[in-house]
């Protein structure tokens, strides 16, 4: 998708001495101290962090923080550290580069909390009090839970995804947005390569289950998730990776962290032209679905009204070739910089897609090639500066429902959640309220 990214990371604060004495004992234990602050508060939810200062005259080389969330709270995001719970009790443990502290020095991590505005309690840092004395833990609830084991998704379908641009800041709450939109799956926006390495948006790697959290939470509630790879910035995995068996690799660490039944292609710019990543990466996939028979992939496209581009049919027909068995085209019907009405033009944009596709898959019934296209547009201003409004947007899901489309979808969650003036990447810049396009797209149902 075209869009900006925003600030990916909390920055570490202080600095590391490396050359320090790398040792953590209870002799320095009551002068390193947990202090506790809130960024901002919605009522339902807020964000906050921990920040870690080293007031002892050695360094240490690792930390270890344990609170309580009030009943009815738990931890949505989190970053820069890695947390696991039992309960109420949350255990935060430092990350690979934040463990060491030096001697006045301080790192922070920073997390979001659901479920209201209460604050932790009964801090410890590596067994004492926050603030610095001693501390007991009820031994009733223990401190090094062992994580949940996961539960693969149950089989529901997604009618209604919308993108969510995780490389927001502060990280995109997903049931947060759910609950104010209506809605119950999303698409999670875009893991690209730093070389040949699966990251999410270049910042977090996926093998560690970054945001897993929030995607359980999600299906629980009775929703599930596509990730998507690709978009319009970064590197695109199939062009960093060299070869079949690599860019499988990646995607498949990708499909276990998550446990996923739902993998988007975003692919535009330079990735929709290039015949050797093209081919690289249906055969890939090929190999992937075989080995997860159950993974539903789909195809998001550059489109015009007239349908997809000459690049975007070779994408395809490379993927049908390789033998992929394909669940959806979505095409990103937005920025076509031409005059026209933006709700018309997506409705033109998919019955050219069709049209296209019945060639492609000559076999195929029209209600199942109806079933394989997708329509995601951009929500109010586009990058061109043509509108696409509420009522393209009612337009857009009765066309849905008398062709029984497989997907709707938009770009993007966080710009309907503002609902601002301001940089295209987090504003819809026309009159809206907030979620009021999620509302509408949410009474699509398939």
């Amino acid at each position: 998708m075209k869009t900006l990214r925003t600030a990916l990371t909390a920055l570490l604060v202080g600095t590391v001495a490396a050359t320090a004495a790398l040792v953590a004992s209870p002799a320095y234990a009551g002068t390193v101290t947990a202090a506790f602050s809130k960024d901002s508060d919605w009522g339902t939810a807020y964000q906050a962090k921990y920040t870690i200062t080293n007031g002892s005259a050695v360094a240490i080389s690792s930390w270890t923080i344990i609170f309580d969330l009030p009943a009815g709270h738990t931890i949505g995001s989190f970053w820069d550290v890695a947390i696991t719970t039992s309960g109420q009790r949350v255990t935060a443990k430092n990350k690979g580069y934040n463990g060491t502290v030096a001697p006045n020095a301080s790192v922070s991590f920073g997390f979001i909390v659901n479920g209201g505005s209460g604050v932790p309690t009964g801090c410890t840092i590596n067994g004492v009090a926050c603030a610095g004395g001693p501390s007991s833990p009820s031994p009733s609830s223990p401190q090094s839970p062992s994580p949940t084991p996961s539960v693969p998704p149950l089989p529901v379908s997604l009618p209604v995804a919308p993108y969510v641009d995780m490389g927001s800041w502060p990280t995109p709450s997903l049931t947060a947005m759910a609950s104010a939109g209506n809605l119950k799956s999303f698409t999670l926006a875009f893991i690209t390569a730093s070389a040949c390495k699966a990251m999410w948006f270049n910042a977090y790697d996926p093998r560690q289950a970054w945001a897993k959290d929030q995607i359980d939470a999600i299906r629980a509630g009775g929703g599930d998730v596509k990730i998507s790879f690709g978009g319009a910035s970064g590197a695109e995995l199939a062009q960093a990776c060299t070869s079949v068996s690599a860019l499988q690799a990646e995607y498949q660490a990708v499909v276990t962290a998550y446990n996923l039944r739902y993998l988007d292609m975003d692919i535009e710019g330079a990735a929709a032209a290039e015949p050797a990543s093209i081919a690289r990466r249906s055969a890939a996939l090929k190999g992937l679905q075989t080995a997860n028979p159950n993974l539903k992939i789909s195809l998001t496209l550059p489109v015009l009204p007239e349908g997809l581009t000459a690049d975007g049919l070779n994408v395809v027909r490379s993927a049908r070739d390789a033998g992929v068995n394909l669940d959806l085209v979505n095409i990103m019907a937005m920025d076509y910089y031409r005059a026209g009405d933006y709700g018309d033009l997506a409705v033109q944009a998919a019955n050219s897609t069709f049209a296209q596709l019945k060639t492609l898959y000559p076999g195929k019934t029209d209600a199942q090639v109806w079933r394989m296209v997708g329509i995601t547009p951009m929500l109010g201003t586009n990058d061109d500066q043509h509108i696409y409004n509420q009522d393209d947007a009612r337009q857009l899901v009765t066309f849905a429902k008398g062709k029984h489309l497989g997907l709707l979808a938009f770009w993007e969650m966080t710009r309907d959640r503002n609902a601002c003036n301001g940089a295209l990447y987090m504003c819809t810049n026309i009159p809206q309220t907030p979620y009021e396009f999620s509302k509408i797209f949410a009474g699509y149902t398939g």
